[in-house]
Parts: structure tokens; C-alpha cells; sequence
């Protein structure tokens, strides 16, 4: 424990944004940091294995933080949650997204919070059209069980914060400079490999959804942690690049990156597109793909963001764009594709190797 350093719990701090957000806070904060599997180390973070699973687990790691730091927290900053592209819904998302929250709150009711961040999700609105941005006021329907969660978990910490103040960010899909974007890393994956799923959209191409770099998250998160005793006890953000690309502008970035050239992305009808999609989950020595049946439905969905509230109460703005990295992600790829493939976990097809080298 540092020399009259404050501290940080960090739920889930063992996953990308987790580490990311210890690195970033253990030059001034103590940092206690939660997780169900302990990964990596950091000077000057504490990593305890805890399952937010269960009321044991919780109640063991808080222990330990009280017991070693005393009963004052500067922020928790709440990552742990479950996700998951496999189905559009799991029993997980309840017992691990909200009912872990309940159970987390339920045992800092010991301790002096000064804040509590939630990482809520942009998808919890209702999609929007192009032109047409999305504020915090804007409707909320989640279409899936991930944001269904994350509107539930809101509505608990409304409900059962006590007099902790609550800042909820509703973050945009997150990436960095060597992708990390499932969804991005996967269209990237379908480009570079001349996929026939590369030609093919089942929804409107001119449709897309914001992102944010990691390094711009972790910039919103530090300004909420420094601004903790002047915002607003209860505040909501959406936290995402002010402009939208579409699915046809990404893809055809990445065409240019990788060959010099861009091909035309054709629309399909969803059931000629949701045929595919079984086709190549269920058929024998087909590969699977990555976009499944029930995504189909969600293809048209956009997701554009007015973010003038995070300016105004943060002074937040995102210094970098989605468009601007994918060029660097093609050159990585290219001059490595085997690395690429294994560091954004994708499939790889044989001679990967001499893909790149091509």
C-alpha cells in the first residue's frame, strides 16, 4: 500500500480495459483490482481472484481490501460483467451482470465509496438512423441480452445506490491500435481472406455503428475519477467517437489498406443471409463463421452519438478516429499475419503465412 495514496477498486481488472485502467491510475492511486482469473502483473496493483458470482467470493475480496486498506474508496470502477457473441441470450448475463452488482453493492454498503462507475454500453438505445444522433435521453430498448443487462444493472444502481454517487457510461465498441474489436477484427479477418461474407451485408451497408480507442475510455474514465467531487450524484455518459462510419466506408478502408483497390459490398436479404449463416454453423467441414443466425436481425441497427454532455461535464473529447487506425492495422497484418490472427484470437486458414508474404 503506497505512502497516502487513495484507492481504486477495479472490477474485471484483469481483461483489456481493466489492465489498461490499472496501468493508467497506479501512478497516483492504490489499486485493488478484482478478477475471476488472475492474469498479467502491474507495480503497484493489488490483483485478488474474485468471482462476482458468488456472495463468498465478494464478500472474502472485500474483506481483504478493507483489512489492507482501510474502508475508504476514491471510485470503484466497474468492469466485471459477462459477454458473449455465442447466443443473444444466457442465464449469465443475470447471474453474473446484475446480480453480481447487487451483490458488490451490497457489500461496499461497509466502506466510504466516494464514486462508483458503471460500464454500461451505447446498445442499450434504441438504434438510430443516419443523421439522427443518439443522446443519453434518447429511447432505451435493448435488442439482446448483453445491453438487456446493462439496462437492468442501471436501473439497480438507481435503485440501491444509497448515497453513493453513480456515473453510468454507455462506451461504444472499443479498440486500439492492434484491434481488439471483435466485430472489427472479424471484418478485417473476412477482407483479408477474400471471403465471400466480404461481398455480402445482410442490412444496409450505409448503416454502421461509433467506436472508441481504448486510450480515449481510459482518458473518460481518468476525468471522472479526477472530477468524482464536482459531477453530478447521479450522471449518465455516452462515451464514443462523434462520427459514425458506415459498414461500407470500414470496408472499404480496409479493402484500400490491404490491396489498393475497393470492391462493391452487396446487400442480401436476411433470410437468404440467415440460410448462410446455418450453413456454415451446422454443415460438417464447413468453417464456421463468425456472424450467426440471430445477429441477422440486428445488421441494420446504427448506433450514432451525440456526445456534447461527456464534453461538457468531462472536458472529454476522443482524440483518435476508427477510419485514421485501420491502415495500421492492415500493415501489421500484412507484414504478420500469424501474430495478427493469434492476438485478435480469429481462426486461422491454412498457409496464413504465405498470405501475408503474397
Amino acid at each position: 500500500m503506497g505512502q497516502g495514496k487513495e484507492v481504486i477498486l477495479i472490477t474485471g481488472a484483469c481483461g483489456r480495459i481493466g489492465f489498461k485502467a490499472a496501468e493508467y491510475f497506479a501512478k497516483d492511486f492504490d489499486i485493488v483490482g478484482f478478477d475471476v482469473a488472475l492474469i498479467g502483473h502491474l507495480p503497484g496493483v493489488e490483483f485478488v481472484a474474485v468471482d462476482i458470482a458468488t456472495d463468498h467470493s465478494v464478500k472474502q475480496g472485500l474483506e481483504h481490501l478493507r483489512e489492507n486498506y482501510g474502508n475508504k474508496i476514491a471510485s470503484v470502477i466497474h468492469l466485471a460483467a459477462y459477454y458473449s457473441f455465442a447466443s443473444p441470450t444466457s442465464s449469465n448475463y443475470d447471474k453474473i451482470t446484475v446480480q453480481g452488482t447487487h451483490r458488490l453493492l451490497e457489500g461496499l454498503k461497509k466502506f466510504d465509496v466516494e464514486q462508483f462507475i458503471f460500464s454500461s454500453t451505447m446498445l442499450v438505445h434504441k438504434p438510430t438512423q443516419p443523421g439522427k444522433k443518439i443522446t443519453e435521453d434518447s429511447s432505451v430498448e435493448p435488442t439482446w441480452g448483453y445491453p438487456l443487462s446493462k439496462v437492468q444493472t442501471e436501473a439497480l444502481l438507481h435503485e440501491e445506490r444509497g448515497g453513493v454517487p453513480i456515473v453510468n457510461l454507455r462506451i461504444a465498441g472499443v479498440y486500439d491500435d492492434d484491434c481488439h474489436s471483435i466485430p472489427l477484427s472479424n471484418q478485417m479477418q473476412r477482407v483479408f481472406e477474400n471471403q465471400l461474407e466480404s461481398h455480402v451485408f445482410a442490412g444496409d451497408v450505409t448503416h454502421g455503428a461509433s467506436f472508441v480507442h481504448m486510450d480515449d475510455l481510459i482518458q473518460a474514465l481518468g476525468l471522472c475519477v479526477q472530477k468524482r467531487k464536482t459531477l453530478p450524484s447521479e450522471l449518465t455518459l455516452l462515451i464514443g467517437e462523434d462520427i459514425t462510419f458506415s459498414y461500407d466506408q470500414l470496408q472499404r478502408q480496409m479493402q484500400r489498406t490491404l490491396f489498393g483497390k475497393e470492391w462493391k459490398t452487396w446487400s442480401v436479404p436476411k433470410p437468404l443471409a440467415k440460410m448462410g449463416a446455418l450453413c456454415l454453423e451446422y454443415l460438417p467441414f464447413v468453417k464456421s463463421g463468425f456472424i450467426k443466425p440471430w445477429m441477422i436481425d440486428l445488421a441494420d441497427d446504427h448506433y450514432e452519438l451525440d456526445i456534447s454532455k461527456a464534453k461538457k461535464q468531462l472536458g472529454w473529447v476522443p482524440k483518435h478516429r476508427v477510419d485514421k487506425v485501420i491502415s495500421h492495422w492492415a500493415k501489421e497484418l500484412k507484414e504478420d499475419p500469424v501474430m495478427w490472427y493469434d492476438e485478435n484470437k480469429l481462426k486461422a486458414p491454412r498457409g496464413l503465412a504465405r498470405m501475408g508474404a503474397s
